[in-house]
């Protein structure tokens, strides 16, 4: 099924900017606008690896990292978006995405036609369905690439993207994400990334809220957390947040964010949203929101969201479950 603004005229600049993009990447330039915890790593990884950047972040650290590392830093949006050939956005929220692509004095309103946008955000469905219908209108190309996995592997050039675009976006942002992850799937038109990170997010984040509450109840049962985990770990009640994700971030005593509560709670909600528009009931969705809502409400919303473990034994009167060795 076609989504909203996946269609509209071409212009000769874009249709040949696309056909040699995947050869010539390196030599173009490419805005990056949300040198967050995920995005610094990830622009990082582009320079390294030989991409002309040109970078912008509320934040002047980040930038100034990037300038180091030989990106050159921008004013503001529209000095992004009026100079490079494509433009990357990886920023916090719905709100956010909508503004800085499709404002007033964001990227749409800068660049010229033959722009790709390349958004890398988790955002609400409805939201990239707008900037994709925006840009197509004004002659540009859209991509939506959410991103898996965790800051860490952003920072080391592992990153998971799930893609939504056209055939011949898709080829030509490749390389680009080939330089930030190891692990790319096209879902489809538009659109398609967001939603499929969407559901990625949903078990990924409803699974440690399920886990908090089951290491709770075997530190009230006194048990040793060693062998409940290598039981766990040989039965289906596994799962990767359990197994891979939390033996080296809250069960070693890190609750430094890579994803934080606060990040959880919002994607939740997208969720809940997102399916109540086509009216599908996630009950397992809202209650885990109200427990990072809890969460939040005790202090823990900046933790990384394996501190649900923590959270939920403070609430019990628990000792936090940590790993011996």
């Amino acid at each position: 099924m076609r989504r909203p603004g996946l269609q509209g005229r071409r212009s000769p600049g874009h249709r040949a900017w696309r056909a040699t993009m995947a050869d010539d990447s390196s030599k173009r330039l490419t805005g990056f606008i949300g040198l967050g915890r995920m995005g610094r790593g990830m622009a990082l990884n582009l320079c390294r690896k030989g991409f002309r950047l040109v970078v912008h972040d509320i934040d002047p650290r980040p930038v100034q990292d990037l300038v180091a590392a030989g990106a050159r830093a921008a004013r503001d949006v529209a000095d992004v978006a009026s100079e490079a050939d494509v433009v990357i956005t990886m920023l916090p929220h719905s709100a956010a995405v909508a503004e800085v692509i499709a404002g007033p004095a964001g990227v749409l309103a800068s660049a010229r036609p033959g722009t790709l946008v390349l958004d890398m955000s988790t955002v609400a469905p409805e939201v990239t369905d707008g900037v994709a219908a925006a840009a197509a209108r004004r002659e540009m190309g859209f991509v939506d690439a959410p991103v898996g996995r965790l800051a860490s592997h952003a920072d080391r050039g592992e990153s998971l993207f799930m893609v939504g675009a056209s055939e011949r976006d898709f080829t030509a942002v490749r390389p680009l994400l080939e330089a930030m992850g190891t692990t790319i799937h096209h879902c489809g038109p538009p659109g398609s990334g967001t939603r499929t990170k969407l559901v990625n997010n949903y078990l990924a984040i409803v699974s440690c809220h399920l886990n908090a509450e089951a290491l709770t109840l075997a530190q009230k049962f006194g048990l040793s957390l060693d062998k409940t985990l290598e039981v766990i770990h040989g039965t289906t009640a596994t799962n990767g947040q359990l197994k891979i994700a939390w033996p080296t971030k809250v069960l070693r005593g890190d609750t430094e964010p890579g994803f934080t509560i606060d990040l959880a709670h919002k994607d939740l909600t997208l969720i809940v949203e997102a399916a109540n528009a086509v009216r599908m009931p996630v009950p397992a969705a809202a209650a885990a929101r109200e427990a990072y809502s809890l969460a939040r409400a005790r202090g823990y919303g900046g933790k990384d969201f394996s501190a649900m473990a923590d959270a939920w034994c403070e609430l019990a009167g628990a000792v936090p479950p940590r790993l011996e060795s």
